[in-house]
């Protein structure tokens, strides 16, 4: 099933549920942790999310980096991933509570067992990251706790991710959205791959299709706003206090002020996007009056005369006979002489065969 609301949080598109992506960028500072939940509340993110995990458990010692080490220079998994696990089940504790005070959701993708069962009570939402996508037991796992899940699609091919949608669903989840995803840090314009949003939507109809934004541009906005315009109801992206810090996530993430920008400029984008119907706006009614045409006399003609095309020339306003029953005026004769540049009106005209 699609995922229409999360805690009273409308998901659709007039109003794109948008997830701070803290991850780890707090770097181990609770009070950095709490002052970025304040940013991203006050800035208009529905629902700020951080990443729990050990390093023990989610990376051997051996792990090779997978990112752009120019950006990130350490070159192990386990390494990078040691250097920001800090947290315990209480600060995460606190970090909801701080959540609860500023009105924003709280959510922290769990990456073991421990965290999966530890933040339940916290979690009105679970969100599974890419690499786990074949990660059967973590997905049975929360499945099982019955709450709605996102799932990221990054480095999946689609039977991957039809086999874990399926895991999903037939272990317990009865909401699944599926998220969009290129596991590229950062990921190059010209990899985002967008109109795989589309596409998802076609081939899983029943389930809500999002984006999660690795993209890194000058624009922080533009991914979001182009993903959201292709379909993509939920959308996340990496978020940071200060996009200039060296490293980890700080790289391609938005700031506060992104937020903001996103969501002033959702609220013309959805202004111009209008409804999925196509009618005339009462705004346009003058336009339609004055800018259409009308059937005007081309040259005086004489009373009595026998209507010819020669004598008809469709001109400005549009507040006479319309051209498109130029076939019903042609052959009719005028009542009275007929001045030329008149805008022709049909009380000009014998009735006798107006239909």
């Amino acid at each position: 099933m699609k995922i229409t609301s999360i805690a009273g949080k409308p998901v659709n598109h007039e109003s794109p549920f948008l997830i701070a992506e803290a991850g780890v960028n707090h770097e181990g500072s609770l009070d950095k942790a709490f002052e970025m939940i304040e940013a991203a509340a006050g800035s208009g993110a529905d629902m700020i999310k951080f990443q729990s995990y050990k390093a023990e458990t989610i990376a051997s010692k051996n792990s090779p980096a997978y990112w752009d080490q120019d950006k990130e220079s350490t070159n192990s998994q386990y390494k990078l991933f040691k250097k920001y696990d800090s947290f315990e089940d209480d600060d995460y504790l606190k970090m909801a509570e701080h959540c609860k005070k500023n009105n924003i959701l709280f959510s922290a993708t769990p990456f073991d067992e421990h965290f999966a069962d530890s933040l339940e009570p916290l979690m009105p939402v679970y969100k599974i990251a890419s690499a786990d996508i074949t990660n059967k037991p973590l997905l049975v796992q929360i499945a099982r706790k019955g709450k709605p899940v996102l799932i990221s699609t990054g480095a999946s091919y689609l039977s991957e991710i039809e086999e874990a949608v399926r895991l999903l669903e037939s272990s317990g989840a009865t909401e699944v959205a599926i998220l969009h995803c290129i596991l590229e840090y950062p990921t190059p314009a010209k990899h985002a791959n967008l109109n795989a949003i589309p596409y998802l939507e076609k081939v899983f109809p029943d389930h809500t299709i999002g984006w999660s934004d690795h993209v890194s541009l000058d624009d922080r906005t533009f991914s979001l706003f182009s993903a959201w315009i292709l379909g993509a109801i939920i959308l996340e992206k990496h978020f940071t206090l200060d996009k200039s810090l060296p490293g980890n996530d700080h790289y391609h993430a938005m700031d506060p002020d992104d937020i903001r920008e996103f969501r002033e400029k959702q609220v013309t984008y959805q202004e111009m996007l209008g409804a999925s119907r196509k009618t005339v706006l009462a705004s346009e009614a003058g336009a339609r009056k004055y800018a259409r045409r009308s059937l005007v006399a081309k040259k005086t003609i004489p009373k009595g005369a026998e209507i010819k095309a020669d004598m008809l020339i469709a001109k400005r306003p549009g507040t006479g006979i319309s051209p498109t029953h130029i076939d019903l005026l042609i052959g009719k004769r005028s009542l009275v002489e007929i001045d030329e540049d008149t805008v022709l009106e049909w009380d000009l005209f014998m009735t006798t065969g107006i239909s």
